[in-house]
């Protein structure tokens, strides 16, 4: 998506009408870091009278009537966000080394504490010394391992880089909000609910609210608050919503929720099972090696223990390489979000042909190319998808999307 930054906009009035003009410029370089604020338009260009015009012509309540208030809510929410997206970087980029540092440690400790174990099997001088020491290191392997596998490191940068990217996408429409129009206290709070469902989707503690890295069932991201609405009741042909683009999004909707949610679903489904796998092998080799380097030298247990001291730590290291330096739970996290992102799109258009008054919904031809570019497609291809769908699944060869 590409960043809209306000050049310039300023308010003027002509014979008791106000005129807002606004330019709006491409900037030739995308730069989305750090993000910058526009500046509070001035109370002297006109603002201060539009004002007192505004009141002059209604007895509500001062909250809900003065645009200057709104707009200062607005810029508020907008500096909270470019706040958050800081923190959801900075703190990204140190779970991301959480996972290669942890990984780099534990691989080397592992593997010194096979060495030492096949050392041990010699039968040399300092035999027990060397039974100790490659007993505790697997013990202390054993631990780390499970509160890596617990936290999944890889999978919170994941995480932190989803929030990092929706709230950027965010605090660009708000910018975009300003710069071509004037905005509500109904878009104030919707922005604010938006964030905190952010918030609440993409935690960054990890102590109480960390999200559940090893859920029962695969399930999509949320990240976007609940929408309330009301049935339609058959208006059309107003605000470019028709019958026919009804009928359109209807079978959209059907794809998507057949064709690219249910795939990602399980895709998300075979890579949890096999995290979940990863995640207990791991400590139980490391386990089964400390007590394998324990029975070192002993007569009867000997050949087994060099089996579970020497070969155990072996293969626990291919283990934890291929679930902490495949980032399988940054896998896991990306095909989650995905399938979040297609729910977001059908519960938007479901918001749109729910609601009651046409004029409230979202313009019908910017809606269309919204989310003709959301799926990567042209306004037509969108079109010529929802002519070819058909009620059986089985028969639906084309996905909804074309990004990803």
């Amino acid at each position: 998506m590409a960043t809209i930054t306000q050049a310039s906009s300023f308010l003027s009035y002509q014979k008791g009408r106000r005129i807002t003009r606004s330019t709006i410029q491409m900037p030739k370089k995308l730069n989305t870091d750090p993000l910058s604020l526009p500046k509070l338009p001035s109370q002297s260009h006109g603002v201060s009278s539009g004002v007192q015009d505004l009141r002059s012509k209604t007895s509500l309540n001062q909250e809900t009537t003065d645009p200057v208030a709104v707009v200062e809510k607005l810029y508020l929410i907008m500096e909270v966000v470019a706040d958050r997206v800081e923190m959801h970087k900075n703190i990204g980029e140190q779970r991301n080394n959480w996972n290669s540092l942890l990984l780099t440690s534990i691989n080397a400790i592992t593997l010194s504490a096979a060495t030492m174990a096949a050392i041990a099997a010699h039968h040399g001088a300092y035999v027990d010394v060397l039974k100790l020491s490659s007993s505790f290191m697997y013990i202390a392997v054993t631990g780390m391992l499970i509160v890596m596998n617990k936290i999944q490191p890889s999978q919170l940068a994941e995480e932190q880089r989803n929030a990092a990217r929706l709230l950027k996408q965010l605090h660009g429409q708000i910018q975009t909000k300003l710069a071509v129009s004037t905005p509500t206290l109904d878009y104030v709070n919707a922005a604010m609910a938006e964030v905190l469902a952010i918030d609440r989707a993409y935690p960054l503690p990890l102590l109480g609210v960390m999200l559940e890295k090893f859920p029962a069932k695969a399930q999509a991201a949320v990240w976007w608050p609940e929408k309330p609405s009301n049935p339609a009741k058959g208006k059309r042909g107003k605000n470019g919503w028709n019958e026919g683009l009804e009928d359109e999004m209807k079978e959209i909707i059907r794809v998507l929720e057949m064709k690219d949610k249910a795939d990602y679903l399980r895709l998300d489904e075979k890579f949890l099972m096999l995290n979940k796998m990863l995640a207990l092998s791991g400590p139980l080799l490391t386990g089964v090696g400390a007590i394998g380097s324990a029975f070192l030298g002993s007569s009867y247990h000997d050949p087994w223990a060099v089996v579970a001291g020497v070969a155990c730590g072996v293969v626990a290291t291919v283990v934890n390489s291929i679930e902490h330096g495949g980032q399988v739970g940054m896998v896991v996290e990306m095909y989650r979000s995905n399938a979040g992102f297609f729910g977001m799109v059908e519960e938007s258009i479901e918001s749109n042909l729910k609601e009651e008054d046409v004029e409230k919904r979202d313009d019908g031809e910017l809606f269309e190319m919204k989310l003709a570019l959301q799926l990567g497609r042209s306004i037509q291809e969108l079109r010529d998808l929802a002519a070819s769908t058909t009620t059986n699944e089985k028969d639906m060869k084309e996905f909804g999307s074309k990004l990803f």
